[in-house]
């Protein structure tokens, strides 16, 4: 394997003046993050913040990190036997990885959609259900409000409102991922993590998919991995490029597709690998 020099750390000053001009609050912070898979170094010395109500992309080649870096939002890497990271990693202020940190509170603030819609093998209206009653909510007219709320925020609401008992699996894959962004929003999350979330879509789902981000932005903080270049300049204010386990290149989309001051960043965004 080819030697990997580390990424040199990053101020939080240097991180600030890589947004863009315009305030905008911190949702995450990622300060020198390291992440192992037992004796395998997946990330090194990530920096990153991540502002608060935008869509922020992680591209790169395939088995360089993002993906990894996206489940640490979240822990669900802690899932995994023998994984270890170091360094530190916020959410409005709060260390993620503090031991006294509930993790199944972690995962309602942050919640996931997956690259594979992923709908339970219930009705539309029970998979929405499912998060709140989990939570301890059986108020029916409250649950109602909740399907309906969120099936609307998912532009999804016109097209099964009329079979709300019919089973999930009778949707077509890009209303299924609706259902499953639907089934995050229930349990009312602040961030979205998004992997892949339209890789296995056709380009109908896709441009849905897509607009849905635009609007679901203006409450939430998204953060999406995608391999689709074109996407990532379409939906996100910020892109991040990995490479090898490093974050080489973070800082405005059009400043990253447009004039990237990395060669790595450069050579990908112009298709030269990747």
């Amino acid at each position: 394997m080819a030697d990997v020099t580390t990424q040199k750390p990053t101020s939080l000053q240097d991180l600030a003046r890589a947004q863009t001009s315009a305030p905008t609050a911190t949702k995450i912070l990622a300060e020198n993050v390291d992440f192992y898979y037992s004796a395998f170094h997946a990330l090194k010395t990530i920096n990153i913040v991540i502002p608060d109500r935008q869509v922020t992309a992680l591209i790169g080649p395939s088995g360089c990190g993002k993906s990894t870096f996206l489940r640490t939002l979240n822990r669900m890497n802690d899932l995994i036997d023998g994984t270890r990271l170091t360094g530190k990693i916020t959410l409005d202020g709060e260390d993620l990885y503090d031991k006294r940190v509930d993790v199944v509170d972690l995962r309602k603030r942050v919640g996931m959609v997956f690259q594979k819609p992923n709908p339970f093998p219930m009705s539309i209206y029970d998979n929405i259900a499912y998060g709140p009653r989990i939570h301890g909510l059986t108020n029916r007219k409250k649950l109602n409000e909740i399907v309906e709320r969120t099936l609307r925020g998912s532009a999804l609401w016109e097209e099964v409102k009329d079979k709300l008992k019919a089973s999930a699996f009778a949707l077509s894959g890009g209303q299924q991922q609706r259902l499953c962004i639907a089934r995050t929003l229930a349990v009312e999350p602040e961030v979205i993590l998004m992997d892949e979330p339209c890789s296995a879509l056709d380009p109908n789902s896709t441009f849905r998919i897509e607009q849905l981000m635009e609007d679901l932005k203006k409450d939430y903080t998204i953060v999406i991995v995608t391999h689709n270049m074109q996407q990532a300049a379409r939906v996100s204010q910020r892109t991040g490029f990995f490479l090898r386990g490093e974050m080489k290149e973070f800082g405005d989309t059009d400043q990253i597709f447009t004039s990237p001051k990395q060669k790595d960043t450069e050579d990908y965004v112009s298709g030269k690998f990747g």
